[in-house]
């Protein structure tokens, strides 16, 4: 105030003395003491008793004296003010200089952690898997660069093969018609002891169903017996997928193993997944076959000599497979919603389509240029073209879906559901679709019969129903 204190009291933390009216209005405001900048509240003032000080008269801007009071009590007050900035400088550099190095501490530990991980990527783009005969479950060694020379040599012949044959190909004489489908109802229903099984295989003559369940065990329905006549162990675990390779049997289990067998015995065994194998697919050569799994990865196997191909890593757990009608490309759907397309030969992603959720079922058409995909949880079949990377057409069957399934002239799809079965057909004349069928029978896996006069269904339950033209 530039006068003596009226009320003086002491300051514990610095032992100035202020007026008393002066310094609690600045611990209101501050809260500290203005000499130390310690933090300061009013029990920490001790009152001084002094004898009266008469108060001066107040000094008025008339004279030269009282104006250089002014001039002085304003540098006073503006040093001090000064004193603080520098204080509050000096303490926001040390603040700003902890915060660079410890900024620069993380920069450098982000470098080293970004750089570790390119080159583990790299590391695992370019693993793959080769092993020798497995016939016991033993683990694979990961150090083959990729597919032999005579293995692509025979992808490359057989999409030379078939797709100059292919488009020419005319519909079989006694091919299902529509018309056939139209009058197409249950004539047949086995009760099977797999009650949990999730796949059904038919094979190329279609006189043997292939089915398992939760138990280890894989089941070989005859047709003409209508019942189970053989019963494949495929050890613990449950039974993910089955497929047949001409007269090979094959299954995916969920405790990462695939198991081949040929006449009841078990003839290779493969535990190159490290989780589950979700699906399986046969190449068109027939002596290739693929598996995907929840681990990222898929693998391919040379059935000729029973042996692991090669291994590929990718950004998410598979679902499901399938082989492109040609053998030149591989897809693969995963729970991210997308459907990769892989180069069989090299690997190379060739186009990644986005659904709407995990898929659960896929199937290319025999026409070479049509996918059809379906997602968890969803009542819509979309039909893909690989040529525009676009949905051409979308099929609602208004409840969920679980399997979908092209016959061998690209004309029907097989479309499975707990809900029952529907057919749809694309007619190239008109270039319209139709629905020549559509049935009850509840259904998890479906699979054509032969010359598709005949359609074989798996429920929840284990029964297969077989369903013809009445």
């Amino acid at each position: 105030s530039g006068e003596a204190p009226q009320v003086p009291v002491a300051s514990r933390k610095s032992g100035t003395v202020f007026e008393k009216r002066l310094i609690e209005a600045y611990i209101t405001e501050n809260g500290r003491d203005p000499v130390t900048d310690e933090e300061l509240s009013p029990d920490d003032l001790v009152e001084l008793k002094t004898s009266r000080i008469v108060r001066p008269r107040p000094p008025t801007l008339t004279s030269i004296p009282s104006l250089l009071s002014v001039f002085q009590n304003e540098w006073d007050a503006l040093a001090l003010e000064a004193y603080t900035l520098r204080q509050q400088l000096t303490q926001t550099r040390q603040e700003l200089s902890t915060a660079l190095y410890q900024h620069d501490a993380a920069v450098r530990v982000i470098a080293r952690l970004s750089r570790e991980r390119d080159e583990a990527r790299e590391a695992l783009s370019g693993l793959s898997v080769r092993g020798g005969p497995a016939t016991n479950g033993d683990a694979m060694q990961v150090d083959s660069p990729g597919l032999s020379n005579q293995v692509i040599a025979k992808i490359e012949a057989t999409q030379e093969r078939l797709s100059k044959t292919r488009r020419k190909r005319p519909v079989p004489a006694d091919w299902v018609t529509a018309d056939a489908l139209n009058s197409f109802a249950p004539v047949e229903k086995s009760k099977t002891p797999y009650t949990e099984a999730r796949s059904l295989a038919v094979n190329a003559t279609c006189d043997a169903v292939l089915l398992g369940g939760s138990n280890g065990k894989v089941g070989v329905y005859s047709v003409s017996d209508k019942a189970i006549t053989e019963e494949l162990d495929v050890g613990s675990g449950r039974v993910t997928d089955t497929l047949w390779a001409e007269s090979r049997a094959i299954a995916a289990t969920s405790t990462g193993s695939v198991k081949i067998f040929e006449s009841g015995q078990e003839i290779a065994s493969f535990s190159g997944h490290s989780g589950e194998v979700t699906a399986l697919a046969v190449h068109p050569s027939g002596d290739i076959l693929a598996s995907v799994g929840v681990d990222k990865s898929y693998i391919f196997y040379d059935l000729t000599s029973n042996t692991v191909a090669t291994q590929v890593l990718t950004d998410a757990a598979l679902t499901t497979a399938g082989f492109h009608p040609d053998g030149h490309l591989f897809a693969a759907g995963g729970v991210d919603g997308q459907i990769k397309v892989y180069d069989v030969k090299n690997g190379a992603n060739a186009a990644n389509f986005d659904s709407t959720g995990p898929i659960v079922a896929i199937s290319f058409s025999e026409n070479g240029t049509w996918l059809a995909s379906a997602a968890k949880g969803s009542s819509i079949v979309s039909i893909w073209d690989l040529r525009k990377a676009a949905v051409i057409h979308t099929i609602d069957v208004a409840s969920p879906i679980s399997a979908v399934q092209w016959e061998f002239t690209g004309q029907f799809l097989a479309i499975a559901g707990p809900s029952g079965l529907v057919v749809q057909q694309y007619s190239k004349s008109s270039k319209e679709w139709s629905e020549p069928l559509k049935n009850a029978v509840p259904s998890v896996a479906v699979g054509w019969g032969l010359e598709a006069n005949s359609i074989y269904c798996l429920d929840a339950q284990g029964f297969i129903s077989l369903l013809k033209a009445q």
